[in-house]
């Protein structure tokens, strides 16, 4: 067998493992406006988190007038508005990872992205969105009825949850760390 001959006999091995890559061709303005996205949005979702956690000391320390409001507040600002950026933040992301040298699962910390990602927005949606229904009443009431509202202390880990995995996906995205993800052959 010549050098040659091996070399095809290798290229046509690997061309159907390649065919499966799916890689989007974005042109460089759209990629920048992609990225601009993704980092614009994940900046809102700290800067939400940094509310919530705001918020949730409020409702917890302060005297009944602020804690009713901070706690019908707490109800408008940890749904909807969390929700979209997550999403708008997990599709620029899987767009970047189609459409960059990256990918989506090619290296660990792009993986450990998304997985955060996915994990936090099915958190907000399943876990924190149907409580934040009753505390918003809860605070509504308090406020008509100049009582406190009864918040949970447990309220306190969702914003302390979701900032601290915001920012270690940030820290991935400067530093880049661990090697590519090995495929089986």
């Amino acid at each position: 067998m010549t050098a040659t001959s091996t070399a095809s006999t290798i290229a046509a091995t690997r061309a159907p493992a390649d065919a499966r890559v799916i890689r989007l061709r974005l042109p460089t303005r759209v990629r920048k406006l992609v990225l601009l996205t993704h980092i614009a949005a994940a900046g809102v979702w700290l800067g939400i988190d940094l509310v919530m956690g705001i918020l949730v000391l409020t409702a917890l320390g302060a005297d009944p007038t602020g804690a009713g409001a901070a706690a019908a507040s707490l109800a408008a600002v940890a749904t909807w508005p969390l929700v979209v950026v997550g999403v708008v933040t997990l599709v620029s992301g899987v767009l970047l990872g189609l459409g960059s040298k990256y990918g989506l699962v090619r290296y660990w910390w792009v993986l450990v992205k998304l997985v955060i990602n996915i994990v936090l927005v099915t958190l907000v949606v399943l876990v924190l969105w149907p409580g934040m229904a009753s505390l918003g009443v809860a605070g509504r009431t308090a406020l008509a009825s100049g009582d406190s509202p009864v918040v949970g202390a447990m309220l306190v880990f969702p914003p302390v949850v979701s900032s601290t995995a915001v920012v270690v996906a940030m820290t991935l995205s400067v530093f880049k760390p661990w090697s590519r993800v090995r495929r089986s052959r």
